[in-house]
């Protein structure tokens, strides 16, 4: 075990920033697939209904078609899975939502059916890790139903519509495979190569160099998990899975790893050209195994126990305010209460800012187009589709971006089944985002999280552990280069594992100090550690070896 004593230099954090909050970013390099996906998902059966003359169905053929939005990282394999779940699990929750709205007319149970569902939805989406936009677009789905006059008898029908569509949605995002079958694991390789190269460049010394080294491992981490999503062992996938080890080992070794040769192979694997070579001793060629640390889903649902706990409570009270204010649409603020929960309160108050901020001016834009839409029917799902395209291009480089076209888009949604007064509509749905963001995030300091500090001690114990396992073998003059292997990327897991849970927990509330100091220790001699083990296993590269036009005859 690491002989740092613990020491406890960071007080909880108690300050809500606002610099940076809306400070506008790069765009995710895949934007464009969610977004045309989205659109493809869409416009068939949305203007198949405008032909029938029945848009008044939109809203149960939206709620499969936003189902496009989910799994674009995910390589075709898993994603099939994922995206299989995700139109269940909209379903599932689309059916209570239908059959509680055809069962009662009180507002304030509906209320708190929605409330059970988004804390629901939250926990399993974070749960099984299903990635942006998470749980979000499943609580307004589930929630806007709530308030649809229905009865029994129509349930199934929707339920039909939502099926059929969220099917097509799932063709939509599988159909890129037919042109790109690797495409997900070589982006998930060139960023890990990209992200090794930054640290590179720091020479593992360099300012930011700490920050720098934990996205790198990260993004090593999540090249390996989507490596290890399919059973099959391609020649491609074996390609790929040695520039993840180089990416790793320039990791551990910066100071010896060639930044350009990282970016070189990086951009090699855009397209569908043939992989480079990354040259690997073949010994360490024949152990590529990866490291699967993903947990039992249901391991995973404890931690998030205080997570759900804020979600019924801030949606429930968001949901009630809304109604004591007699707004008509109570749903609006239980869906920007569900939207504002992250990690830990820091977050938590980020989003707040950023969803209220987008949406006062979505409902400006919303004001602003409404006479165009409000030219016909054909005007209004065009529209939709132009804000659903929109919303997906910005909401990567800002959440408050995407709220800019996300509130818009929904406002006309609820027009699908006749128009409504404008100016009725804005203010309403002001009111309730205020409402949502106020009263959701004084629910978030509510219900406290002091396990937090828990699981950075079990974090920090985890990590002790594998450098200890990874320098016992390391010890041995004779030791196992698979166990070897293994060892050292237990220990790059344990080490990112420790890193992410000391930043979720420095930014909660009403906790003792955090012992930031022995992070810090244990993470430096985790990482020595780790280049002890590259060099052991011969893996430093040949600096002199060839460059970017070094490749084999690896085709997609």
């Amino acid at each position: 075990m690491s002989s740092a004593t613990p020491v406890p230099t960071s007080a909880p954090a108690r300050r809500l920033p606002l610099a940076g909050v809306l400070r506008v970013g790069r765009p995710s390099e895949i934007w464009f697939k969610p977004a045309l996906s989205v659109v493809a998902a869409i416009a068939p059966p949305n203007l198949t209904l405008l032909a029938l003359g029945r848009l008044d169905l939109a809203m149960y053929t939206m709620a499969g078609s936003l189902c496009a939005l989910y799994a674009h990282n995910r390589p075709y394999a898993a994603r099939a899975g994922t995206l299989a779940r995700v139109v269940l699990g909209m379903l599932g929750g689309l059916a209570v939502a239908l059959v509680a709205a055809s069962l009662t007319a009180s507002a304030a149970v509906l209320v708190t059916v929605g409330a059970l569902l988004a804390a629901a939805q939250k926990v399993l989406c974070d749960a099984a890790r299903v990635g942006p936009p998470g749980n979000v677009v499943l609580t307004f789905v589930s929630s806007a139903s709530l308030f649809a006059p229905q009865t029994l008898g129509q349930v199934p029908g929707h339920l039909a519509l939502a099926a059929a569509t969220g099917a097509w949605a799932w063709l939509v995002c599988m159909a890129p495979a037919l042109v790109r079958p690797h495409g997900p694991e070589r982006r998930a390789t060139a960023h890990a190569l990209k992200a090794a190269a930054a640290y590179a460049d720091t020479d593992g010394t360099g300012e930011g160099h700490a920050r720098t080294r934990a996205a790198g491992y990260a993004a090593v981490h999540a090249a390996w998990q989507s490596l290890l999503a399919t059973d099959a062992r391609s020649r491609t996938r074996r390609g790929l899975e040695r520039l993840v080890v180089r990416a790793e080992v320039a990791l551990a070794a910066p100071t010896e790893a060639d930044a350009g040769r990282l970016r070189a192979w990086a951009r090699s694997l855009r397209g569908t050209g043939p992989v480079p070579q990354a040259g690997l001793p073949r010994a360490a060629a024949d152990e590529l195994l990866g490291v699967d640390a993903a947990r039992p889903l249901w391991t995973r649902l404890g931690p998030l126990t205080p997570l759900a706990l804020r979600t019924a409570l801030g949606c429930a009270l968001a949901g009630y305010a809304s109604l004591a204010l007699g707004i008509g649409r109570p749903y609006w603020a239980l869906v920007t209460a569900a939207s504002l929960y992250q990690a830990n309160i820091a977050l938590t108050w980020s989003r707040a800012v950023q969803r209220v901020v987008g949406n006062a001016v979505g409902v400006l834009v919303f004001a602003a187009i409404v006479p165009l839409a409000h030219l016909g029917q054909t005007a209004l799902v065009l529209c939709c589709l132009a804000f659903s395209f929109g919303a997906e291009l910005l909401i990567s480089r800002n959440y408050w971006l995407g709220s800019v076209c996300v509130t818009p888009m929904a406002l006309l949604i609820t027009e699908f089944a006749g128009q409504q007064k404008a100016g009725e509509l804005v203010t309403e749905r002001v009111v309730d985002t205020v409402v949502g963001a106020v009263v959701g995030f004084v629910a978030a300091v509510a219900v406290t999280n002091r396990r937090a500090g828990d699981r950075v001690e079990h974090a920090l114990t985890t990590a002790d552990q594998a450098r200890e396992r990874a320098a016992r073998l390391l010890a041995e003059p004779d030791s196992d280069p698979a166990a070897l292997d293994a060892a050292r990327r237990g220990l790059a897991v344990a080490l990112i594992d420790l890193r992410a849970t000391a930043d979720a927990a420095a930014g909660e509330w009403w906790q003792r100090a955090l012992p930031q100091e022995r992070v810090v220790l244990t993470e430096q001699s985790g990482h020595r550690t780790l280049a002890a083990t590259v060099r052991r296993q011969g893996l430093l590269p040949d600096r002199g070896a060839g460059t970017e036009n070094e490749t084999e005859d690896v085709r997609p």
